[in-house]
Order: C-alpha cells, then structure tokens, then sequence
C-alpha cells in the first residue's frame, strides 16, 4: 500500500514538472516572439484618427527597421545603441517609436520627415522642402470618438512625394497650423498624427522633437482587432456588442 501511493505521488509529480515545463517553454517562445517577430499594441489615443482609432490592437513587426535598444523593451537600459540588421523607415511607415523627452512612453505616428528635410506648417498646409503637399478635400465627414460622440470633421487625402496617400482630419484654425521651419538632423525622422489638430507630435518638441533613428521600435502592419469605449471587461457581453467588425484585421497605411 505504502508503494502504491509513493508511485503515484511520484507520477503525478512528473506531471506537475512536465506541465511546469511546458508553461515555461511557451512564456520562453512568446518572449522571443515579442522580442524579434511582433508585438501587439492597443491605441490609447486619437492623434492617429481616422487611419487608427481608439480601441484599435495593432500588429508591429520589429525585423522591419533592424533592432535596436527599445525593440527589446522593458530590456533597453542593459543594451547598447545603435541597430543590428537596421534598414530605413520610408516616408508615410506608421511607426510606433519612443520619443527622447519621454524614452519610457510608446508613441505612434506617420513618418512625414526624412534626414534632411525642411518641414513647415503653412495655414494649416504641410510642406516639404518648400513645396506644398497634394492635398484634396473630401469635405466633412462624421466620425464616432473616443467618447462614443458624433464628430463632424474636414477631412483631407494627402499624398506625400513618394505617393504615399492617406486620410488626415483638419479641425480647423489651431496653434499648430503655423510653424517654424523644422530641419530634420541626420538620423532623425520627422512624425506627425493624421488627426492635425489633436496630436502632440514633431511640432512640439518638448513632447516628441526630431525622433532617433535608435528610437524607433517598428511600422504598425494592421489592426487585429477593435472595440468601442462601451466594452468592458467586468461586462463580458460588451466584447461582443463593442467589437468593430470592419476593422478587424484591416491594413494600417
């Protein structure tokens, strides 16, 4: 009797260690995963509105750019500068990037700026290198926010000199629709939100400034996935009546 239950506890403490190990491979693998394949991101803000919204879980690949020191976050301050395998982001990525006044907050805008460049703000009008973008009225449109609201905004297609075109929303006469003259330093990159008027980004640099080559952590590839500000997870109903059905796995562009 005694043998009896000294092989079954035996037995069924190589189970506990086997489904321990089995947990561990696969904490290991989805770590390795988040590290060097892609990594989810949720939209806290609408600086990106409408390309990205609110509720909106994306997918950024870190292989994109090469890696570098925040590609390994929360890992960065063991790692040295600079990139291993790097390559450039082209104009128009959406990128999910830290910015330096703030290294320790993830942001995400569209790459407008290139090393070298001049950018300005003219009446509300981007130009680059002196020359105004296509930009084409698409006159206002209604928008739901963050706040489950009816918006009626202007909207505009911009199209950027390597024929990147996007959505960006205009509310009108703002502090940031007039700027200086911003020249992008080598290794740097210029970001702007596609909601003008309601993003905090290059324009101001005590927020975001020029952004580091080193600094960037991946382009945003698509949306997996999306919910509106009514779901809640102490309502579990509320994934199903708040999820976006026409977003989901749509193409960030």
């Amino acid at each position: 009797m005694s043998m009896t239950t000294t092989s079954s506890s035996t037995a069924a403490m190589d189970v506990f260690w086997d489904n321990v190990k089995t947990i561990l491979y696969a904490l290991a693998l989805a770590m390795v995963l988040r590290f060097t394949i892609a990594q989810p991101f949720r939209i806290p803000s609408g600086s990106m509105q409408p390309t990205l919204e609110v509720g909106d879980y994306i997918v950024v690949t870190k292989w994109s750019y090469g890696y570098g020191r925040f590609s390994f976050a929360p890992l960065e301050g063991l790692l040295p500068h600079g990139r291993l395998f790097g390559s450039e982001p082209q104009r128009g990525d959406v990128v999910v990037f830290r910015p330096q006044p703030e290294p320790d907050r993830d942001f995400i805008k569209r790459v407008i700026g290139l090393p070298g460049d001049r950018i300005q703000m003219i009446n509300g009008v981007l130009t680059i290198n002196g020359e105004s973008v296509q930009r084409e009225s698409l006159g206002e449109r209604p928008f739901e926010n963050e706040h489950g609201i009816i918006e009626h905004i202007q909207t505009y297609r911009e199209t950027l000199p390597n024929g990147v075109s996007y959505i960006a929303f205009d509310r009108g006469s703002m502090e940031l629709d007039n700027t200086r003259v911003f020249e992008v330093p080598e290794g740097h990159y210029f970001m702007m939100g596609d909601d003008r008027d309601n993003s905090a980004d290059s324009r101001v640099p005590s927020v975001v400034g020029f952004v580091p080559y080193d600094n960037l952590v991946g382009p945003a590839q698509f949306v997996v996935v999306s919910f509106n500000n009514s779901t809640s997870i102490f309502r579990p109903w509320t994934l199903f009546t708040g999820f976006r059905g026409d977003r989901f796995l749509k193409s960030v562009n």
